[in-house]
């Protein structure tokens, strides 16, 4: 979709511009058909019943019929809330997300607010590790998606670039953020799968691969080896996270700077 085509649509009729019944539902702009019996359940409670599962038994365990459980409806009527399953895991997706961070400050840079924004987006995986394996089946519409899209695009007024290019710096972040965190919390479940520190884990990987390529041609993962790294591995990790985010940033601030230097 170009930025013109973006335009036009922008000014149709909300007539004119069909959404997803399950996103309808998640802005209040409809409710479900009140055919059959008297609703007992709203569709807030169909979804914190969703997320509860995920939580406890994580996101393979949800299923229409789980759920009706846990709410002791039948099945069935559960459709008189959400369409289908994968409209339930796009809202249980969007409300675990929960609000964006703090929006940019008045004297606050550009910088420090999308980092800020990129960690919070790696904190709300963590929180809720099975968003990880909700699918993405679309751009961002739900109600919390669309605010944090609202706040990683206002970090960036400003800074001279054209929107389409403020949209995909968010896009560039928020896709880092997502791979790291799942990223590590696949290593933290691994690790405890084996009932190991993460820690330990580390030290262990990191002896095993010495043992691997203590001959051959792999000199620069022994040169690696030999160098080492120093602090626990949730410090090596955060060091880790923090020079990725700042290559990344370092690029976004040369183009800024090329929009804005004096001619």
């Amino acid at each position: 979709m170009t930025v013109n085509t973006a335009h036009r649509e922008v000014r149709m009729s909300d007539a004119d511009v069909e959404l997803p019944e399950s996103i309808e539902l998640a802005w209040g702009l409809r409710e479900r058909p009140g055919k059959g019996p008297r609703r007992s359940l709203t569709m807030r409670q169909v979804v914190a019943a969703g997320i509860r599962v995920a939580e406890t038994d994580g996101l393979a365990a949800v299923s229409m019929s789980r759920v009706a459980g846990e709410l002791g409806v039948a099945t069935m009527s559960l459709y008189r809330y959400v369409p289908a399953k994968s409209d339930l895991l796009d809202l249980m997706a969007d409300t675990a997300y929960g609000d964006p961070p703090a929006p940019r400050g008045p004297h606050e840079g550009w910088r420090p607010a999308l980092a800020r924004w990129a960690l919070a987006n790696v904190a709300a995986i963590h929180r809720h590790p099975w968003i990880r394996q909700v699918p993405i089946g679309g751009p961002p519409l739900g109600p919390n998606q669309v605010r944090w899209m609202e706040q990683g695009l206002a970090a960036l007024r400003g800074t001279g670039l054209r929107g389409i290019e403020r949209l995909s710096t968010i896009m560039l972040v928020s896709g880092y953020a997502r791979n790291w965190a799942t990223l590590t919390v696949d290593l933290d479940e691994a690790a405890a799968r084996e009932q190991l520190d993460p820690d330990d884990a580390g030290a262990r990987y990191w002896h095993q691969l010495a043992r691997l390529t203590r001959h051959g041609a792999y000199p620069a993962i022994r040169e690696l080896l030999v160098e080492g790294t120093e602090g626990s591995e949730d410090e090596v990790f955060d060091t880790e996270w923090e020079f990725g985010l700042e290559r990344i940033l370092d690029g976004i601030e040369v183009l800024i700077r090329g929009r804005t230097a004096p001619d």
